[in-house]
């Protein structure tokens, strides 16, 4: 019987907990995510905190809606297994789910923070790219999210990759297509071309967060029919045949991997990135013609509770507490002048005293 190359559990703490390498995965992607939208922000005048509060919200959010999101669509299952919805530790987390989560929590604390939207969730466009393109290694480790089966001499010889991915690529005898590293190479791609763009003038504000949904799910359509776990509905055979069509010059190189009858014919992740990239361009090019999009990404980040911007509040930030520490010197070196004078007068009159 064919066991896992790597085990998904990567250390224990004595034989309480289990940590696993799903968790460490999305923790580093997070992470990384964090550091990019910290180094960014710095060149509107926002400080490190704003982004490490922003996390520690849009974090558990997302996870949360990801779960949800999964467990709505596997519902048949979930229900008669209760005690599996929380262990997201085996997988079983959708991207989707997780963007609505991080989008609709990031979007009430930058409006209570006082800022744009758009502009803070254009900064944080490549974080999302970056903590994908790792997590997706999560699903590489558990064995899962893969693609339907090939031949070992296509990722040996065609795809020239490396022993540790084509061994793990072999469930239970079969080998299968490496869906987590196209998309994750995808994502690469991708954050690429977000670094470069952001740096152009042309670009307006939400613009980036749109490209990145119309890069990401451009992917995304022809990545999921690869795969043989997509949740799916029942829908309409002229919807099924457009998606098929759509997908159709991938055939010289792949199949579609197989998906369930029983479940769908329409997979749902497939349908909507056809959505959000159309939904993209349309509001890219809408927002242009009808005067939305004033503001450059380059543009000063202005507060609208203040009317200044973020690093001028910034400036006055630190300039408050250097004068606050000031003042606690000052009060401190006087207090300390006051009692050594009252100490040298003291003197004195002693002094006088014995004189006398």
């Amino acid at each position: 019987m064919f066991t896992m190359l790597l085990d998904p559990i990567a250390f224990s703490i004595g034989t309480l907990l289990d940590v696993h390498w799903y968790g460490i995965i999305l923790g580093a992607a997070a992470l990384a995510g964090l550091l990019i939208a910290v180094q960014e922000g710095k060149r509107f005048g926002l400080n490190a905190d704003f982004f490490l509060d922003l996390l520690l919200i849009g974090v558990p959010s997302s996870i949360i809606a990801a779960r949800l999101y999964y467990v709505a669509f596997k519902w048949d299952y979930y229900q008669d297994h209760p005690g599996e919805i929380i262990q997201i530790w085996n997988g079983g987390i959708a991207i989707y789910g997780a963007l609505i989560g991080a989008l609709l929590s990031g979007f009430f604390y930058i409006r209570a923070k006082g800022y744009s939207f758009w502009r803070i969730a254009d900064i944080c466009a490549p974080s999302l790219l970056i903590g994908q393109m790792i997590g997706r290694w999560g699903n590489f480790v558990n064995q899962e999210a893969y693609g339907g089966e090939v031949e070992e001499s296509f990722l040996r010889e065609t795809l020239h990759l490396p022993n540790f991915i084509v061994n793990q690529m072999n469930v239970q005898g079969v080998f299968h297509h490496p869906t987590f590293l196209y998309e994750s190479l995808w994502s690469l791609v991708g954050l690429i071309i977000l670094f470069v763009i952001r740096r152009r003038n042309f670009l307006k504000s939400g613009e980036l967060l749109f490209t990145y949904f119309i890069w990401y799910s451009i992917g995304r359509f022809f990545i999921e029919a690869l795969r043989t776990d997509s949740l799916a509905f029942k829908g309409p055979e002229w919807l099924k045949s457009t998606l098929d069509a759509l997908w159709s010059p991938m055939t010289a190189v792949f199949e579609q991997g197989y998906l369930n009858p029983a479940e769908g014919n329409i997979r749902i992740s497939q349908l909507l990135a056809l959505l959000l990239v159309i939904g993209g361009i349309i509001l890219i090019a809408t927002r242009r013609k009808l005067g939305y999009a004033t503001e450059k990404y380059n543009d000063p980040l202005v507060n609208f509770k203040t009317g200044k911007t973020a690093s001028v509040g910034r400036e006055e930030t630190g300039s408050s507490k250097n004068d606050a520490n000031g003042n606690k010197r000052n009060d401190a070196d006087g207090g300390a002048t006051n009692r050594k004078d009252s100490d040298e007068g003291s003197d004195s009159g002693n002094d006088g005293g014995g004189g006398d």
